[in-house]
């Protein structure tokens, strides 16, 4: 039986400080691994965008899903069902990276439907991020780069 005190933060939640590789996927104590985001950071709609990108331009697709997550928890209620829509295709990629093609087709495929209906709030490409979340889906086969399959969040960028 493992006795090691669990990892809590300053409230006494359980919070899991073993770094984590770009997917999200845990490493072990001490090992280097990429800085996580922040949780409960309230940001503009913009500011989310802005993150989320660069993060997803990086490869690092579930770090992405933790900004979004962040909006869906703290986003105005009219607009916080299209946060948790691209917080899912973020981890969709992620799971697509890992090489889960089930999990990660499902996810996109979820998160594709949750936005669509949206127009395109804050300049976000709804219509095409769906589009390519079910191109994506339907191509799975195996792990996928995430770098390279990286969607643009927003229009005219």
């Amino acid at each position: 039986m493992d006795t090691a005190p669990r990892d809590r933060d300053d409230e006494g939640r359980a919070r899991n400080a073993r770094p984590r590789d770009g997917l999200g996927r845990p490493l072990p104590y001490g090992a280097p691994g990429v800085e996580r985001q922040p949780e409960g950071v309230v940001r503009t709609p913009a500011q989310t965008l802005k993150e989320a990108q660069r993060l997803l331009d990086a490869g690092q697709p579930f770090h992405a899903h933790e900004v979004f997550e962040d909006a869906w928890k703290s986003g105005p209620e009219p607009e916080r069902e299209l946060w948790r829509g691209l917080a899912q295709l973020a981890v969709g990629l992620t799971h697509a990276a890992r090489g889960n093609t089930t999990g990660g087709a499902r996810l996109l495929l979820r998160g594709a439907e949750r936005i669509e209906g949206f127009g395109d709030p804050h300049g976000i490409d709804v219509s095409g991020l769906a589009a390519w979340a079910r191109d994506l889906a339907s191509r799975l086969r195996g792990p996928v780069d995430a770098r390279a399959e990286a969607p643009r969040l927003t229009l005219g960028l």
